[in-house]
Formats: C-alpha cells, sequence, structure tokens
C-alpha cells in the first residue's frame, strides 16, 4: 500500500521521534575508573563492567541474573568421560569491532581462543611479557598448572586438555580473565610496536564498542551493531564515574544517570520511596574482609590476629556500615549459600581482656603501629570505607594498638596492597562463577601470594592440598567436605577479620527496562534500555 503525502509527513515525523528518543544514551553512575581495558590484567569488578561485560565475550558465560551456564561465543562443547578433555565449537559469522584504529579482515575463530589463552600460558608467546603485571587471575587460579595444552582441530572447533579434572572448569571460563581477543588486532600492535594500546584501544566481540576514556570522569561506548546476540537497545553507554555514592545518587535524581551502582544501604527506603525511582536487589555472592598480612612484623603471629580479631566489634561494625538486615556478619571468607562452608566455625565473643593478655604474650608493645590501606570511595562490600576504618582504629585503640589510616585512590590501593607494602588493607570481593574455589583460590591461595592478591601473603600448605584437591573432585558432597577441611585451618590461621556478606543494591530511574542484578555483581548492559 502506498502512503499519502500526509500519511508520508506523519510517518516521517514519527520515525524522526522514534530515532531521537532510541539515541539517547544510558548512563551509568559507577563508583571508580577502570584500571585499564586488557581485563586479563586484572581482578576488580569495576574494571570488568569497562572491559568483559561491555566490549568482550568468552566461550561461555552466565545466564542474565544466574550463575547457570550458557553458550556464547562457543555454541556448544563435548567433555570427555575421564574430564581432561573439553571440546568447543565455535559460533560462526560473529565480528570483531570496527573503530578508526582496527579494521577485521575475518570473522572470529580458533586462532583467536588460542591466541587469547597461549597469551597467558605460554611463556614463549609474543604476547606473554607485554604486561608490567602479569596475569593475576590466571595465575591465582592455578591456569598455568592446569592447562596442558590449547589446541584447533579446525577453524571453529578448539581442543582443551587439562592436567587434572577440575570440577569448575566451565564455569572459570565465564570469568572475565578468558574473554577472547582480536589475534589480528594483535598483531597488529605488535608489528607496529604499539602493544600498550591493547589496554586502552580494546578490540573485542562484545554488545558495546569502545569510544574514548577520560579518567576519573567517564567511559564512553556506541552500540555495536552487528553484536552476535542482537545490537543493543541504547544507542550509547556511559560510564560517569563518582567515587561518592551520594554523588551518585544526586546524579540518579537528577536525571543525569539512570542506573546508580552500589548506593548506600540506608539510602534505599527512600530510594523507593521516590515515584521516579526503584531498587533491584539481591543476596549476592560477595565478602568484605580486612587482610593480615602475615608476613609483616607482629602480623606474622598467629596470636595477634587473633587478638585483632576477638577486639573487633563486628555486629556493631556492620549495623552501622550496612543497615540492620542487609548483610550478614562474616565468618568463613564466602558466603553460606555456597558448598562447604563450614558451620563450625564462629567469630569469637568479643574479649577485650584477652586480647590485650594475646598481645602481651606475643611480645607487642603498647601503642604499636599497624598501617590500613583503605579507598577513597563506597562499593558494595564496603559503602563509607572511612567509617569503617576508624571504626576498627576506635576498636583496636581499647587494646593498645595505633591504626595509621591511609585512604586512596582504588588503583592506588591495589597496586601498592599486591606489593605488600600494608599491615592490613580494607577489600572485598564478589564471586565470579558460583563456586568457593572462586573465593579461595584467587584470594588465599599461595599462587595468590605470588600474583599480589592474596594480600595477607598467608600460604598454608594444608589449606592449598585441601582446596587443590577440593578442585580435581567432581563428586558435590567430596568437595564439600573438603571445603570444610579447608575453612577450618582458615578460622585456625586468621589470616583475615571477616566482616559482611552484603545484599547487592542497584538503583535507576523507574523506565529502564532490561537490567539483570546479577549475584556475581557484573553489570552488563547489553539488554538494558530508557524507555
Amino acid at each position: 500500500m502506498k502512503l499519502l503525502p500526509l500519511q508520508a509527513a506523519l510517518a516521517a515525523v514519527l520515525l524522526s521521534t522514534a530515532a531521537g528518543l532510541s539515541a539517547k544514551p544510558l548512563v551509568v553512575c559507577t563508583e571508580a575508573s577502570p584500571e585499564g581495558f586488557d581485563i586479563v590484567q586484572y581482578t576488580t569488578a569495576v574494571t570488568a563492567d569497562a572491559s568483559a561485560e561491555a566490549i568482550f565475550n568468552r566461550l561461555v558465560d552466565f545466564k542474565p541474573g544466574t550463575t547457570d551456564i550458557q553458550p556464547a561465543l562457543a555454541e556448544r562443547w563435548d567433555i570427555s568421560a575421564d574430564g581432561l578433555t573439553y571440546t568447543f565449537h565455535l559460533r560462526e559469522g560473529v565480528k570483531f569491532h570496527t573503530t578508526d584504529y582496527f579494521k577485521p579482515t575475518r570473522d572470529m575463530n580458533a586462532d583467536d581462543v588460542l591466541w587469547s589463552f597461549r597469551r597467558q600460558l605460554d611463556p614463549n608467546h609474543p604476547w606473554h611479557n607485554k604486561t608490567s603485571i602479569g596475569f593475576p587471575y590466571f595465575e591465582s587460579m592455578g591456569f598455568k598448572d592446569l592447562l596442558k595444552s590449547v589446541e584447533k582441530t579446525d577453524d571453529h572447533t578448539v581442543v582443551f586438555t587439562l592436567n587434572r579434572p577440575e570440577a569448575p572448569f566451565l564455569r572459570d571460563l565465564a570469568m572475565a580473565f578468558t574473554s577472547i581477543y582480536s589475534a589480528e588486532y594483535g598483531d597488529q600492535l605488535l608489528k607496529a610496536d604499539k602493544t600498550a594500546e591493547l589496554n586502552s584501544k580494546p578490540i573485542g566481540t562484545g554488545p558495546f564498542i569502545f569510544q574514548r576514556y577520560n579518567k576519573d570522569a567517564q567511559v564512553r561506548y556506541k552500540a555495536n551493531p552487528e553484536y552476535f546476540r542482537g545490537k543493543p537497545p541504547a544507542d550509547a553507554l556511559i560510564f560517569a564515574i563518582a567515587n561518592d555514592n551520594n554523588v551518585r545518587l544526586q546524579k540518579l535524581r537528577a536525571n543525569e544517570c539512570q542506573v546508580a551502582l552500589y548506593p548506600k544501604p540506608d539510602d534505599i527506603p527512600s530510594i523507593k520511596a521516590d515515584p521516579k525511582l526503584k531498587v533491584a536487589e539481591m543476596e549476592a555472592l560477595t565478602t568484605g574482609y580486612i587482610s593480615l598480612n602475615t608476613e609483616h612484623k607482629y602480623l606474622s603471629d598467629v596470636r595477634v590476629r587473633k587478638a585483632i580479631n576477638i577486639a573487633f566489634d563486628r555486629q556493631t561494625h556492620v549495623d552501622q556500615l550496612f543497615g540492620k538486615g542487609n548483610a550478614l556478619v562474616a565468618v568463613n571468607p564466602y558466603p553460606p549459600t555456597l558448598i562447604g562452608y563450614n558451620t563450625d566455625n564462629q567469630n569469637p565473643p568479643r574479649d577485650l581482656d584477652k586480647a590485650r593478655a594475646l598481645l602481651k604474650e606475643a611480645g607487642v608493645p603498647e601503642g604499636a603501629v599497624l598501617t590500613l590501606f583503605t579507598r577513597n570511595g563506597g562499593g558494595p562490600t564496603n559503602p563509607n570505607p572511612r567509617l569503617s576504618a576508624e571504626m576498627l582504629q576506635a576498636d583496636l585503640a581499647k587494646i593498645g594498638l595505633k591504626v595509621d589510616i591511609r585512604v586512596m585512590e582504588w588503583a592506588e590501593m591495589l597496586r601498592r596492597a599486591k606489593k605488600g607494602e600494608a599491615d592490613m588493607v580494607s577489600a572485598g570481593w564478589a564471586g565470579d562463577n558460583g563456586d568457593p574455589d572462586n573465593f579461595l583460590s584467587p584470594l588465599l591461595s599461595c599462587d595468590a601470594v605470588k600474583s599480589g592478591e592474596n594480600y595477607a601473603r598467608w600460604c598454608n600448605q594444608t589449606f592449598q592440598q585441601l582446596i587443590t584437591k577440593a578442585r580435581e573432585v567432581t563428586d558435590t558432597n567430596e568437595r564439600a567436605a573438603l571445603y570444610v577441611k579447608a575453612l577450618a585451618v582458615y578460622d585456625e590461621d586468621q589470616p583475615w577479620i571477616s566482616m559482611a556478606h552484603p545484599k547487592m543494591f542497584t538503583a535507576m530511574r523507574d523506565n529502564v527496562e532490561g537490567y539483570h542484578i546479577n549475584p556475581l555483581t557484573n553489570n552488563n548492559f547489553a539488554t538494558t534500555q530508557v524507555k
């Protein structure tokens, strides 16, 4: 049917209006600057959101809002009976991003998968030594010892051969550090001697194409029109960086952003009462803790670590930081929803006299000073780092210890913490794959001491043997029993002050649709739009 002139004019106006509406960017107020965009170098959630979730894909990923595995760049996979061989059949027709600095000449294929894994695995790979900090997640997860080989049988089939069975291997492959890069782009940068640009000018297959980054201000992306799951409904995605959660909420109320990550728990009632706003919330796989550097003077003595733990007023701390009912007081390194949670472990009752006696027994002088590193802005595992630090400072003053609080920008704090500079580090972790190993190996293993991610620098061989064995067995009950034993060792040595398992909150405008809050705390906006 042909349109009459008036109908045609009206249709043109409607199409123009619709195009204008769809072009409205989705602005997300986030809490910190990403450390970079070469995600294999980093472990923080904010960096993963800005790179792995926005720019890259993996062979498999998690169904939105769950910890269930679904196909991604691999359409399907086969696992051998002995659990040592995983064969992935790649999706065909997946496009890498086209930008002003890279024009792909082919689709994603097996060479890109090999490049992405061998870069981290093989010391002879031309890109293996192109990072100053190595591959912290790959190393702390023990992938160097786990992977025997990564080979291709054709352009769309990749075979992973393991040295041992690994129960959480498929879940591990959904994590940010297994993101698939363009081997063609890597070759281009290497030839031009511009390898540093992999961290500042990323190329992936993901839902958004990187445009520019202004540190401490914003990251800007545009929708990928060739995304294999379909073009995202938001034509532009902007991460507006504001490390103060009060500022993020103000911007949300003013509609300067449509999503505000990690609002303070005590702001949730007022957000829910605002008819223009709404809140998504979930019991997340998170833990907040303070690591105790077991290599440093005084803290190398378990009696000192136990004294600190029995002086710390956990319940008051959690209630003040999160509000009643918004967080569970932590006992173990991971929350009780995961297998192997040791219910026999209990936080010791607060006993200042016993704490003083332990310090005296360990020869710690009155007024000894411990440094505490903390960040300058709040996040999900610690909404008010300054208050948290001052509360710990007050608790330890009652047993004769002084705490030198050092507040610093997030990336700087992580850099110095990984070098072991602090006595104590206020930190948090969000599980990446719904498995206990994802808390214990990256944060408390001996490999994680080498990579710097284990801020406590605690390497206990009994603990290490138990968590290594738990990775190798596939029977859930057997794995759980091993984790119970490992957590008993952790409880005896007390390398952390376990603080809290907080709920996860995301605030947004009432016209935001398609956002999935994630128990793993990742934020992916491929399906989010402002109506």
